[in-house]
């Protein structure tokens, strides 16, 4: 059987979390068969590579399977060489901390395939339930990318992301970390794609470490890379809106296509 959706999970460090987060998601896909799951160990340092390898053995996880990122090159990076790795028409991510429930991630594909133009389309995350000062902060960060990109960006990193395969050509400018999110809803809108939300529950993680906003600190490192990328994506706004002369001289000059994220 052809597979429908690939979903893929980043794994770093989640060796305590991963028998929960294997089971969750092998009840929300249930009896389909046109669904796999993807874990990307993303260079863990502790003892994930053998716990999900003991996991992946049983017969009754046959619906997933894991991919190697041998040294972590950051978040965005492990969900970027998943979704490469990835088998289905339709692919998506979402976080290996559970805070968005699997069956919302199916819920999403179901949201999407009933689009007028799937494959066009892209469904997205609205969480519901989280802390009132993570509301907040999520809602200053949305309004300074808005007013910055001319678009509508709130809760950028809500999970999941479900899309077409073939938005993967038009991702190789794509960072490597947290700000993938905001990335790939740049692309999509810079494409005219359809975007919609579907709500979320948010849950609090109950095992592991939080590896992106979970603290101060992470928001401050959050905060200071998605500003870094914010200005990055508004740049390319304003050079696209250049007459075509001037595109086209600059064009014909070297130009370093890729900076680190």
């Amino acid at each position: 059987m052809n597979t429908t959706l690939s979903i893929v999970v980043p794994c770093y460090n989640e060796s305590k979390n991963l028998d929960r987060l294997v089971s969750a998601f092998r009840d929300a896909i249930g009896s389909r068969k046109d669904i796999e799951l993807v874990l990307v160990d993303n260079g863990s340092k502790d003892d994930t590579p053998q716990v999900m390898a003991d996991l992946l053995d049983r017969p009754e996880n046959a619906f997933a399977r894991s991919v190697l990122v041998d040294v972590n090159q950051g978040y965005g990076y492990g969900i970027l060489f998943g979704l490469r790795k990835s088998r289905g028409e339709y692919l998506a991510w979402t976080h290996a901390d559970l805070q968005t429930p699997p069956e919302d991630v199916i819920r999403a594909l179901d949201r999407l395939m009933q689009m007028p133009n799937p494959k066009h389309a892209l469904v997205r995350g609205n969480r519901k339930g989280r802390p009132m000062f993570d509301q907040f902060f999520t809602s200053a960060m949305g309004w300074v990318a808005s007013a910055a990109l001319g678009g509508s960006y709130f809760d950028v990193n809500a999970q999941p992301k479900v899309f077409h395969h073939s938005l993967m050509q038009h991702m190789d400018e794509a960072p490597y970390d947290f700000t993938l999110d905001l990335y790939i809803l740049y692309v999509a809108s810079e494409r005219k794609m359809d975007v919609e939300l579907v709500d979320v529950r948010f849950d609090l993680r109950t095992e592991g470490e939080s590896k992106g906003g979970g603290t101060l600190l992470g928001k401050y490192r959050l905060c200071k890379r998605t500003f870094g990328q914010i200005w990055k994506l508004r740049k390319s706004l304003k050079q696209s809106q250049r007459p075509f002369s001037t595109q086209h001289e600059e064009a014909e000059a070297p130009v370093d296509k890729r900076s680190a994220a």
